[in-house]
């Protein structure tokens, strides 16, 4: 199960529980969600579209069946200055490949460092994304939607990155 042991999340929730659901609607892949911790009407409604999608009972409660059902909500790993490692090349990798048509400045080499060219770069897909231009790739900057592929940079990068 990639939602384990997850409380039932309903319209008037806020918090970590309603991140996750959340994270898991963007990523099956249902943009119109934000991802903000509050169970609003738009999340509400993005629950109902899976609920109908998947065949389950459509409610818009995330409840056992639907938390099963969903991908894993889990958060993508904070990205910031100083940060090293694969999630980091392959950041790096998806950056290079949309500064190839203009779209934002590379950051340079894949090489799984986060140093400056890779904040600016980031800073640069923020701007183009419509979100805060801080060089830490959170949240909002990982639910980016990537126009041309029906993805967000989460996906792009690699949901095998998220932490449960």
């Amino acid at each position: 199960m990639s939602n384990p042991g997850q409380p039932e999340t309903k319209r008037g929730d806020k918090g970590a529980a309603v991140l996750r659901a959340q994270r898991a609607l963007r990523r099956t892949p249902d943009h119109s969600v934000a991802v903000d911790g509050d169970f609003g009407p738009d999340t509400e409604a993005g629950v109902r579209r899976f609920q109908e999608s998947a065949g389950l009972t459509v409610d818009g409660i995330v409840g056992k069946d639907t938390w099963e059902s969903l991908p894993n909500g889990g958060p993508m790993p904070l990205l910031k200055t100083g940060s090293k490692g694969d999630v980091v090349r392959d950041l790096q990798k998806v950056l290079i490949s949309g500064a190839d048509s203009g779209d934002w400045p590379s950051p340079g080499e894949a090489d799984g460092d986060f140093g400056a060219g890779t904040k600016e770069s980031v800073e640069g897909f923020q701007k183009w994304g419509g979100v805060d231009s801080d060089g830490i790739v959170g949240d909002k900057t990982w639910a980016v939607p990537l126009h041309a592929t029906n993805s967000t940079l989460e996906t792009a990068v690699g949901l095998d990155w998220a932490e449960d």
